[in-house]
Protein backbone atom coordinates (compact mmCIF):
# COMPACT_ATOMS: atom_id res chain seq x y z
CA UNK A 1 0.00 0.00 0.00
CA UNK A 2 2.72 2.87 1.43
CA UNK A 3 4.80 1.44 -2.40
CA UNK A 4 2.08 2.24 -4.37
CA UNK A 5 1.50 6.11 -2.63
CA UNK A 6 5.15 6.34 -2.88
CA UNK A 7 5.24 5.66 -6.61
CA UNK A 8 2.23 7.80 -7.51
CA UNK A 9 3.40 10.62 -5.70
CA UNK A 10 7.04 10.12 -7.69
CA UNK A 11 5.27 9.87 -10.84
CA UNK A 12 3.42 13.23 -9.97
CA UNK A 13 6.51 14.81 -9.00
CA UNK A 14 7.78 13.79 -12.43
CA UNK A 15 4.53 15.18 -14.37
CA UNK A 16 5.06 18.69 -12.68
CA UNK A 17 8.66 19.08 -13.04
CA UNK A 18 8.54 18.36 -16.75
CA UNK A 19 5.08 20.85 -17.07
CA UNK A 20 7.25 23.48 -15.27
CA UNK A 21 10.44 22.93 -17.19
CA UNK A 22 8.47 24.19 -20.62
CA UNK A 23 10.15 21.63 -22.84
CA UNK A 24 7.13 19.32 -22.88
CA UNK A 25 4.59 22.42 -23.41
CA UNK A 26 6.42 23.65 -26.23
CA UNK A 27 7.19 19.94 -28.21
CA UNK A 28 3.61 19.54 -28.11
CA UNK A 29 2.45 23.28 -29.41
CA UNK A 30 0.43 24.10 -26.99
CA UNK A 31 2.32 27.29 -26.44
CA UNK A 32 3.92 29.46 -29.38
CA UNK A 33 7.94 29.22 -29.94
CA UNK A 34 10.28 30.45 -31.86
CA UNK A 35 13.86 29.84 -33.64
CA UNK A 36 17.05 31.75 -35.37
CA UNK A 37 16.59 31.20 -39.07
CA UNK A 38 19.56 33.55 -40.12
CA UNK A 39 22.54 35.68 -38.20
CA UNK A 40 24.09 38.24 -40.14
CA UNK A 41 27.74 39.09 -40.46
CA UNK A 42 26.42 42.31 -38.36
CA UNK A 43 25.28 40.05 -35.13
CA UNK A 44 21.74 40.63 -35.50
CA UNK A 45 19.60 38.08 -36.15
CA UNK A 46 16.16 36.90 -38.49
CA UNK A 47 13.99 34.35 -35.59
CA UNK A 48 10.87 32.62 -36.95
CA UNK A 49 7.91 32.19 -34.35
CA UNK A 50 5.08 29.94 -34.70
CA UNK A 51 1.51 30.30 -32.85
CA UNK A 52 0.71 27.76 -30.05
CA UNK A 53 -2.70 25.91 -29.47
CA UNK A 54 -3.11 28.15 -26.49
CA UNK A 55 -1.29 31.39 -27.05
CA UNK A 56 -0.48 33.44 -30.66
CA UNK A 57 2.61 33.55 -32.10
CA UNK A 58 5.55 34.85 -29.36
CA UNK A 59 5.56 39.10 -29.90
CA UNK A 60 9.77 39.69 -29.80
CA UNK A 61 8.92 43.87 -29.58
CA UNK A 62 9.46 44.06 -26.21
CA UNK A 63 12.99 42.55 -27.05
CA UNK A 64 13.78 45.43 -29.47
CA UNK A 65 12.64 43.17 -32.59
CA UNK A 66 11.21 44.83 -35.70
CA UNK A 67 8.69 42.70 -37.19
CA UNK A 68 9.75 41.50 -40.88
CA UNK A 69 6.39 40.02 -42.35
CA UNK A 70 4.66 36.34 -42.18
CA UNK A 71 5.16 33.46 -44.26
CA UNK A 72 3.91 29.88 -44.04
CA UNK A 73 2.29 30.09 -40.36
CA UNK A 74 5.33 32.03 -39.13
CA UNK A 75 5.98 35.44 -38.18
CA UNK A 76 9.49 36.82 -38.95
CA UNK A 77 11.21 39.09 -36.68
CA UNK A 78 14.32 40.91 -37.12
CA UNK A 79 16.31 41.39 -33.51
CA UNK A 80 19.49 43.53 -33.17
CA UNK A 81 22.76 41.94 -31.77
CA UNK A 82 22.77 39.79 -28.57
CA UNK A 83 24.80 41.46 -25.52
CA UNK A 84 27.56 39.07 -24.19
CA UNK A 85 27.87 39.56 -20.78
Amino acid sequence: MIKGIVLIAIVIAAGMAAVKDGRIIRATGLTGSCSIVQIAASGSRLEACRAGALHGAPNLGGEGCAAAGAAGGETYWRCPPSVAS
